[in-house]
């Protein structure tokens, strides 16, 4: 599976942006995805997952109530909605990918990762 991620950008706090990573291969629709982030100096850390079809999600406690996951298995594509963005949302955000029915939310769970897509977010 290749993910590709991209949506990334600037955008003032309060505002929105919707993150989206397209997967090739035609097991997506089995796959578990999630979305992780870095910021300079930090580890990367975990933002939302979903399960194969949809019907679970999990949020970092930092994200939750402004960010939404979505997986639409006929486009290949997760998606992450991003509102009421701070500025200590700014960081790389990733996807990741691996064979599943649950949500997982550790970094080692997860088997394919896409190249990032950068959030800046101004004060």
């Amino acid at each position: 599976v290749q993910l590709q991620a991209s949506g990334g950008g600037l955008v003032q706090a309060g505002g929105s942006l919707r993150l989206s990573c397209a997967a090739s291969g035609r097991a997506f629709s089995t796959y578990a995805m999630g979305w992780f982030r870095q910021a300079p100096g930090k580890e990367r850390e975990f933002v939302a997952s979903i399960s194969w079809n949809g019907g679970s999600t999990y949020y970092a406690d930092s994200v939750k109530g402004r960010f939404t996951i979505s997986k639409d298995n006929a486009k290949n594509t997760v998606y992450l909605q991003m509102n009421s963005l701070k500025p200590e949302d700014t960081a790389v955000y990733y996807c990741a990918a691996r064979p599943g029915s649950y949500y997982y939310t550790r970094l080692s769970e997860y088997n394919y990762w896409g190249q990032g897509t950068l959030v800046t977010v101004s004060s």
